[in-house]
C-alpha cells in the first residue's frame, strides 16, 4: 500500500509546482563534469564555464586529447551544483584508485564546450553510418595488399570533428601495414592511428549481451580487464567447462573475480577434508564442506554417521563431548522405536544359492542317464538286466532311493579323475576295469592313447575302482 506522503506528492492539486521552480532557479550551473566519451569507454573530468544545467546522462560536445567529440554526462564533482547524483572529487577519486589505480583511463587534459544541439547529433549519427561502409573499404585494402592472415580488423573508430580515425586490430605477431595506413589517409582525408587490441578489448568494441541477460561488463563499467585464474573458478565450485565459464571474448569470465576475495575469506574459515574434528555428537572426519553456507559433513568415528555440522559447532576433538545416539521416537505413535519393533531388527544378507547340473534336471533326464549306464555295462561285458545281481546292485539300488542323478554325477567325476591310472578299455582276452598294466598296454604309448580316444567317443569313462559298481577289483 502506498504511504500517505507518497499520495499526497502524487496528486496534482497538491503539488507545488512553484517549489520545484525555485529550487532549480536557485540551483548553479556545474563547474567540472565526469564524462564518459569513445568506444573503449574512457572517462574524463574537463571544467566547464557554460550558463546550462546539464544532468546526468546528457550529450555534451568536448575538446578533448583526440579532437572535437561527443561526450556523455556522468556527474558533476562540484558541490555547487545542487544536483543529487553530484559526487565529490575524494570520492571520484577514490573510485579511481580501487578500479585500476594508474592503469584506469582517466583524462583531465580537455574543456566541456557546450550542450550538445540537435545539428551536432545529427552529424555525429551521419558520421556513425558512414563508418560501416569504411570498414567493408578498410577490410577490402587488407586483402589487397595481402595482410588478411597477419592481422583482423575489428573496428573503425571516428570523432566529431573527422580529424582522426582509430582504427583498432587484432594480430599475432608485428604487421608491416605502411602501405595500408598511406591508403586509408589518403582516402579519408584525416589522420590514421593504428591500435592493437587483444580478445577481451575486441569483445569490449564489438560484444552486446552476455549469457546473463546484461551488457557484458567489460563495455558497461569495467575500464581494467586484469586476467582471471582457473583457481577462482575451482574455489567457487563452478562448472569447469570452458563452454560455461568463458565469455564473449573466449576467456574466463570477469565476473569471477568479483567474489574471489569472498570465496577465499569463507574458505579460509573451513577445516580441510579428512580432518579429525570435534562435533556435539562425538569427534570424526570432515567428508565435505559448503563454502557459502558455512557447513561441514563429518562422517562420525563411532557409528559412521555422515552429519552436516556448523563451522561455529566444531572443536577439538580430545574436548568434544562422547553422547550416546539416542533413539528417535516414533512421531506418530509417541513410543521409540525399539518398542515398536520397527526398522530394529537387522536381516540377514541373502545367499546366493549354487544350482547344479542335477538339480536342474527332469524325469526325462534321469531315464536318459539310466539307459547311458547300461549301455557302458553292456559294453564291460556285464549284465544290464533289471533282474540280474550285478544290474540290480547299481541300477535298482538307484532307483529305489531316488538319487539317480546326484550318484550318477559323482561317478562321472570319479572315472575321469582316475581315468589316467586305469581308464583304459578292455581288450580281447582280458577282463573290464583292469588297472592298464596288461602286455598291450606295455608295447607303446600310441596305442592305449587310441583306445583311450575310441572309449570316450563311445561315451564312457575309464574302468577304475568304483565303490557304487558292482565290479571286482582288478588283481593284475
Amino acid at each position: 500500500m502506498r504511504l500517505p506522503v507518497f499520495e499526497e506528492e502524487a496528486d496534482p492539486t497538491t503539488r507545488d509546482i512553484t517549489a520545484l521552480e525555485e529550487s532549480y532557479k536557485n540551483r548553479k550551473p556545474p563547474t567540472s563534469i565526469v564524462v564518459r566519451y569513445g568506444s573503449m569507454r574512457m572517462v574524463g573530468e574537463y571544467p566547464y564555464d557554460g550558463p546550462a544545467k546539464p544532468g546526468c546522462g546528457s550529450k555534451l560536445v568536448a575538446r578533448t586529447s583526440r579532437g572535437l567529440e561527443v561526450v556523455e554526462m556522468l556527474t558533476t564533482t562540484c558541490p555547487n551544483s545542487g544536483c543529487g547524483k553530484s559526487v565529490s572529487r575524494k570520492e571520484m577519486l577514490g573510485y579511481i584508485d580501487n578500479s585500476g589505480g594508474a592503469d584506469y583511463p582517466f583524462k583531465t587534459n580537455g574543456k566541456i564546450l557546450r550542450v550538445a544541439s540537435i545539428d551536432d547529433l545529427n552529424r555525429w549519427s551521419e558520421i556513425q553510418s558512414r563508418t560501416r561502409e569504411r570498414v567493408s573499404d578498410v577490410k577490402a585494402a587488407i586483402t589487397r595488399f595481402g595482410l588478411e592472415e597477419s592481422m583482423k580488423l575489428v573496428e573503425l573508430e571516428p570523432i566529431l570533428s573527422e580529424e582522426q580515425l582509430t582504427v583498432f586490430y587484432t594480430s599475432e605477431d608485428r604487421v608491416d601495414f605502411r602501405e595500408l595506413v598511406q591508403w586509408v589517409a589518403r582516402e579519408f582525408t584525416c589522420r590514421i592511428e593504428m591500435r592493437q587490441v587483444g580478445a577481451r578489448d575486441e569483445a569490449r568494441l564489438v560484444a552486446d549481451y552476455e549469457r546473463c541477460g546484461q551488457h557484458c561488463c567489460c563495455q558497461n563499467f569495467l575500464k581494467v580487464l586484469k586476467p582471471v585464474s582457473m583457481r577462482s573458478a575451482k574455489v567457487q565450485k563452478a562448472t569447469l567447462d570452458p563452454l560455461k565459464i568463458s565469455g564473449r571474448c573466449g576467456r574466463l569470465m570477469c565476473c569471477l573475480r568479483y567474489e574471489d576475495e569472498t570465496y577465499s575469506e569463507l574458505k579460509s574459515r573451513l577445516p580441510h577434508k579428512k580432518t579429525r574434528v570435534g562435533t556435539p555428537e562425538g569427534p570424526g572426519l570432515v567428508v565435505d564442506s559448503k563454502i557459502l553456507v558455512q557447513l561441514v559433513l563429518v562422517a562420525l568415528e563411532k557409528d559412521g554417521r555422515s552429519i552436516a555440522v556448523p563451522v561455529e559447532d566444531l572443536c577439538d576433538p580430545d574436548d568434544c563431548p562422547d553422547i550416546e545416539t539416542e533413539v528417535p521416537a516414533d512421531p506418530l505413535r509417541g513410543l521409540p522405536v525399539e518398542k515398536l519393533g520397527v526398522g530394529t531388527e537387522k536381516k540377514a544378507p541373502r545367499k546366493r544359492r549354487r544350482r547344479r547340473q542335477g538339480d536342474k534336471a527332469g524325469s526325462g533326464d534321469d531315464a536318459r542317464n539310466a539307459q547311458q549306464d547300461a549301455f557302458r555295462k553292456t559294453a564291460k561285458g556285464e549284465d544290464a538286466r533289471p533282474g540280474s545281481a550285478e544290474g540290480s546292485g547299481a541300477l535298482g539300488n538307484e532307483e529305489a532311493d531316488g538319487s539317480a542323478p546326484k550318484t550318477k554325477k559323482k561317478r562321472r567325476r570319479r572315472r575321469r579323475k582316475g581315468g589316467g591310472d586305469g581308464g583304459d578299455a578292455a581288450t580281447p582276452g582280458q577282463p573290464s576295469g583292469g588297472g592298464g598294466s596288461g602286455p598291450q598296454a606295455s608295447d607303446g604309448e600310441s596305442q592305449p592313447r587310441k583306445k583311450r580316444r575310441r572309449r570316450r567317443r563311445r561315451g564312457g569313462g575309464g574302468g577304475g575302482n568304483d565303490k557304487n559298481s558292482g565290479n571286482p577289483p582288478s588283481t593284475d
